[in-house]
């Protein structure tokens, strides 16, 4: 059994900041409009802060929040009292908010980990060759970083951890994969596989699926444009202007195979919650409803 859900950068919505961005009100009003019932928080900072605001919100389009996401540099030890600040707000915002429902070993809300903010790792994403590895000390201290998170979103709050390997982060290649499994244990935190991320990193999506499904508490649900995919990789194009170039796309429409994806998951009976993405420019937010429309609608054709 699965359920669906979408996230704020199907609309562009990936830096708070950017001048760019789209109305909350419209990010929530066309998910809803689009079929979905529950919805990630984005960046700290996009839907409102208070609780109540934002449940009210939620409440009037019949949606409830799956997770929210960390997407920082987690490895400088001088920024790391910043992502244990924005922890707390994430997780007391998740707490007291319209939380989906439960499904799956580890039930809503989710804390997703993503480690972001290496200009030499973002400039070559999906580069596994080129991209410099973190030193000894950088990743203990990485490993450490994201084990004090874990700890303080499972203890304090009950929200549940999960690492998410992303292109351009230094959580990405086979390599860093297996090695964050051997050196956080699932108690601590599970895993965020994403499909489209495992892609750009060279790897099976299905395979990766499989490998870890023990491991595995929630799921990330992207298509790639193989042809724009080569291009960008071919041109050493950074990840965020690879997305503004279209490499990704609604799902089948790309080059992942969720014939194979869903018959990995049917074969080991794994249940939880699958959220959509299809990182964007937001200044090309007015394809977005039809996109994200057009995903739910193919996985709901395949039997998800």
């Amino acid at each position: 059994m699965y359920d669906i859900a979408n996230a704020p950068c199907s609309w562009g919505v990936d830096d708070p900041k950017n001048p760019h961005l789209p109305a909350w009100q419209k990010v929530i009003g066309e998910a809803r409009q689009a079929g979905y019932s529950s919805l990630e928080l984005g960046p700290w900072g996009f839907l409102p802060k208070d609780p109540a605001v934002l449940t009210q919100a939620l409440e009037e389009h019949q949606l409830s929040l799956v997770a929210g996401t960390l997407f920082d540099d987690l490895v400088s030890e001088s920024n790391f009292s910043k992502m244990v600040e924005l922890t707390h707000k994430i997780c007391h915002s998740l707490r007291n908010t319209r939380i989906a429902r439960a499904l799956g070993k580890f039930a809503p809300p989710y804390l997703v980990i993503i480690d972001f903010g290496n200009p030499e790792r973002a400039r070559f994403a999906g580069q596994s060759g080129k991209a410099p590895r973190l030193s000894r000390d950088d990743w203990q201290r990485l490993v450490n970083n994201i084990r004090e998170i874990s700890h303080i979103a499972m203890q304090e709050y009950q929200v549940r951890p999960v690492i998410h390997p992303h292109a351009g982060g230094c959580i990405e290649f086979a390599d860093e994969i297996t090695q964050i499994a051997d050196d956080v244990p699932h108690f601590e935190a599970g895993l965020c596989l994403d499909t489209g991320h495992l892609y750009y990193a060279g790897l099976s999506p299905e395979k990766w699926i499989e490998r870890y499904i023990d491991r595995l508490d929630y799921l990330h649900f992207k298509d790639v444009n193989k042809a724009i995919f080569q291009k960008v990789i071919a041109r050493g194009t950074d990840f965020f202007t690879a997305c503004a170039e279209g490499v990704m796309c609604p799902l089948g429409q790309g080059d992942i195979d969720y014939a194979a994806v869903k018959a990995t998951l049917e074969s080991h009976q794994w249940q939880g919650w699958i959220t959509i993405e299809q990182e964007r420019d937001p200044r090309d937010v007015a394809g977005s409803l039809a996109d994200v429309s057009a995903s739910l609608s193919y996985l709901k054709k395949m039997g998800f």
